[in-house]
């Protein structure tokens, strides 16, 4: 039964063109790829003696996974903005950067390898690009006015949050399922929100709701790593 959210989303959705499927970046490690992200999103320190007194300090295994799983939601979040602004603007750029999103999932998936073993990790990327590519029918189907369509889609793109979430709750009992559905479908909404302002050309709008969208990912990557730390304290 749908909520009453997505009943609301669903009735404005021919005007979100854009409503790409950028699933959440979930799991550890940085990848070789970490250095590609877009100088936009670099993150600078301004804060002087105390930010190099921390960078001193010698990393533990704990604050490494820390990083790398924020690394990976960082490259997530910054690619998929960049990914939203091609496509409203129709930049001869999108297929490019859809490219290098569709890499960062299986970045995602090739970081659970060391902790679920390579079956996983592919079933992982397969979930995450297919969450991806499932964009496809719905821009379709909003660009054509298709209702019968675009809510057949956006069925598939939910159930897949899901399935991407029930993944993850199998393999990690600290993971409850319930939460992870609710931060999936929270990523899903959030950027969704935020590609339509962009789409109308609200820039203020979108970038004051993709800060929200960001925090909510790097709340989600804290709480992954709580949870392999929980499951595989001999490695911390």
């Amino acid at each position: 039964m749908r909520t009453h959210h997505e009943a609301t989303f669903r009735a404005s959705t021919v005007s979100l063109l854009a409503a790409l499927a950028l699933t959440g970046g979930l799991l550890t490690a940085c990848s070789a790829n970490a250095s590609a992200e877009p100088a936009s999103f670099a993150t600078h320190s301004h804060s002087g003696s105390s930010e190099s007194a921390r960078q001193a300090e010698p990393a533990t295994a704990e604050t490494q996974l820390s990083s790398a799983m924020r690394t990976l939601w960082d490259q997530h979040m910054a690619w998929t903005w960049s990914t939203v602004v091609a496509f409203a603007e129709g930049s001869p750029g999108l297929d490019a950067t859809v490219a290098r999103l569709l890499a960062n999932q299986a970045d995602i998936g090739d970081a659970i390898a060391p902790f679920y073993g390579d079956d996983a990790a592919a079933r992982l990327t397969e979930l995450l690009q297919t969450h991806i590519t499932q964009a496809i029918p719905v821009l379709t189907a909003a660009e054509a006015g298709d209702t019968t369509a675009l809510n057949a889609a956006l069925d598939d793109w939910y159930a897949n949050a899901r399935d991407i979430a029930d993944f993850l709750a199998d393999a990690n009992p600290n993971w409850a399922k319930g939460e992870l559905r609710k931060m999936m479908k929270t990523h899903i909404t959030q950027t969704t929100g935020y590609a339509a302002d962009v789409l109308t050309g609200d820039y203020e709008a979108a970038i004051t709701a993709f800060d929200g969208a960001h925090a909510h990912m790097a709340h989600m990557a804290d709480e992954l790593s709580a949870g392999l730390i929980a499951q595989f304290p001999s490695r911390f």
